[in-house]
């Protein structure tokens, strides 16, 4: 009884273990529900940026907001933008990337 418990245990635990990874679906919502966020869409606009954004961008495409925010302060830099003209070049950069 005692060595049937262990092989029992360890399958539950490879079980218990697959089921806290992240799936492809969830993974989408996250990055659809954070672009909806930055984007500071509320009532229906976020409902319809959301159906279009769930169905047709795969997150593996897509950039994180963080690298988005490497590239676009890279190319600002090597632009040499100070002052209200990066400002205003960054906040274009991250909503179109």
């Amino acid at each position: 009884m005692k060595m049937l418990r262990v092989p029992l245990l360890m399958i539950g635990l490879l079980l218990c273990s697959q089921g806290f990874a992240a799936t492809a679906q969830q993974t989408k919502m996250t990055t659809c529900n954070a672009d909806a966020t930055a984007k500071a869409l509320k009532g229906n606009e976020r409902k319809a940026f959301m159906s279009t954004c769930l169905k047709t961008k795969p997150p593996e495409v897509r950039a994180t907001p963080q690298e988005r925010m490497k590239t676009c302060n890279a190319d600002a830099t090597t632009k040499a933008l100070k002052g209200d003209e990066r400002k205003a070049f960054m906040s274009n950069c991250l909503k179109n990337k």
